[in-house]
C-alpha cells in the first residue's frame, strides 16, 4: 500500500516561537522514521504528509494515499485531535486510529468520564468547572484532584494539583482556567496504584497487551504524574510491568480498560489511564486513542517491548486493524 504519514513535530512548533509545554505532546524526528522504516519493513510505499495544513495542501494537489498512517495532535480547539481524520474523511481517505467522534470526545475528559459511567465503567466523581464563580459549587469531598479538561501529557498537572482544602480549590483553579483558557476537571482524588493499559484492536477484536504501572521515587513530585515528572521519567519514575495473571487488582484494571476502550468506540490501538481507589478497586481516569508511539520512550511501545513484541509488530497490528475499513472507506469507481 502507498500510506502516508500524518504528524506534528516538536521541533517545527519550536522554531516558530511556540513553548516547550505547548508542545509538548508533538512528536521528536525519531518517532516518524521509526514508524516510516516499520512501515517500509512491513513492504509498503510510504509519503511524510506532515500537519493538518500540510494535509490541507496536498489534498488540494490532489494527492491521495491508500492510507494514512495518523499520529497529528493538531494545535488549536478541544476539537484538533479530530481535524485530520474529519478531513480525511471527506475525501474518503482511510486511516490509522480513532474516527473524529471518538477524537474529540476523548480530548474532553468530563465528556469522555459522562459516557464511559453511562456504559457502567467505574470513574471517581467529577465536576467540570467553567468559570471561577463555579468552584464554590463544586460538592466533592476533599481531596480533590484538578486538571485542564482537554491537554495531555501531563499540561497543568503538578505537586498542587492534589487538593486539600476549598481554600486551594479556588487558587488553583481560577489558575488553570486562565492559564489554559478552558474547562477545569475537578475529580475525587485517587490514592491507589496509577497503572496504564495498552490496546490494539477494535471492538469485539480489542485485546488487551499489557500493563504499565507508575511508581514515583523519592526525587518525583509527590503523589501526581505531573508535566514535570514525565519531562524527567528518568530520573523520577519507576514503570513497573505486572502481570494481570499475576496480580487480581491488574486484572480488574485491564477489565475496566477493555470495557472503556470498547465503549467509547476506539480503534486500532492506544491506552487506558486507570487508578484504584482506598480500597484498591481500578478505575476510569481517561483514555489515549492517539498513544505516542516513541519506540524507546512513549508508554505503548514500551508495555509492547516488556511483552516481547517488536515495535514492527506493534506497528504491522496497526495497519492490519486498520485494513479492514479500507474497502468500506475507499470511493466508488467514478
Amino acid at each position: 500500500m502507498r500510506i502516508g504519514l500524518t504528524y506534528d513535530l516538536r521541533t517545527e512548533y519550536l522554531a516558530l516561537g511556540f513553548g516547550e509545554e505547548e508542545t509538548a505532546e508533538f512528536d521528536r524526528p525519531e518517532t516518524v522514521e521509526a514508524i516510516e522504516l516499520a512501515l517500509q519493513g512491513l513492504g509498503h510505499e510510504t509519503d511524510r504528509i506532515g500537519h493538518v495544513r500540510a494535509l490541507v495542501a496536498r489534498l488540494a494537489a490532489g494527492d491521495r494515499w491508500d492510507l494514512v498512517f495518523n499520529i497529528a495532535e493538531g494545535m488549536y480547539g478541544i476539537g484538533r485531535e479530530a481535524q485530520v481524520p474529519a478531513l480525511l474523511d471527506a475525501y474518503r481517505i482511510p486511516y490509522t486510529f480513532s474516527d473524529p467522534l471518538v477524537m474529540a470526545l476523548s480530548l474532553h475528559k468530563g465528556m469522555t468520564k459522562h459516557v464511559v459511567r453511562a456504559a457502567g465503567v467505574p470513574t471517581p466523581d467529577f465536576a467540570v468547572v467553567h468559570d471561577v464563580r463555579e468552584l464554590d459549587a463544586v460538592d466533592l469531598p476533599f481531596p480533590v484532584f484538578a486538571k485542564p479538561v482537554a491537554e495531555g501529557t501531563g499540561k497543568g498537572i503538578n505537586a498542587a494539583s492534589k487538593i486539600r482544602d476549598r481554600e486551594s480549590l479556588r487558587a488553583v483553579g481560577r489558575s488553570l482556567l486562565e492559564r489554559f483558557r478552558q474547562p477545569v476537571l475537578v475529580e475525587r482524588f485517587l490514592p491507589g496504584r496509577e497503572m496504564t493499559v495498552g490496546i490494539w484492536g477494535t471492538g469485539a477484536e480489542a485485546a488487551v497487551i499489557g500493563t504499565m504501572e507508575i511508581i514515583l521515587k523519592a526525587s518525583a513530585e509527590p503523589e501526581v504524574y505531573s508535566y514535570v515528572n514525565k519531562e524527567q521519567c528518568e530520573e523520577r519514575v519507576e514503570y513497573r510491568h505486572p502481570s494481570g495473571d499475576e496480580d487480581e487488582e491488574v486484572r480488574r484494571a485491564e477489565a475496566i480498560a477493555l470495557a472503556a476502550w470498547r465503549a467509547l468506540g476506539c480503534r486500532d490501538a492506544g491506552r487506558i489511564d486507570i487508578r484504584s481507589d482506598e480500597t484498591g478497586q481500578p478505575q476510569f481516569l481517561e483514555v489515549n486513542p492517539l498513544a505516542g508511539l516513541h519506540p524507546h520512550h512513549s508508554d505503548l511501545p514500551l508495555i509492547c517491548t516488556a511483552r516481547g513484541i517488536p515495535f514492527q509488530r506493534l506497528i504491522e497490528r496497526i495497519i492490519q486493524s486498520a485494513r479492514g475499513r479500507i474497502d468500506a472507506d475507499r470511493p466508488c469507481a467514478g
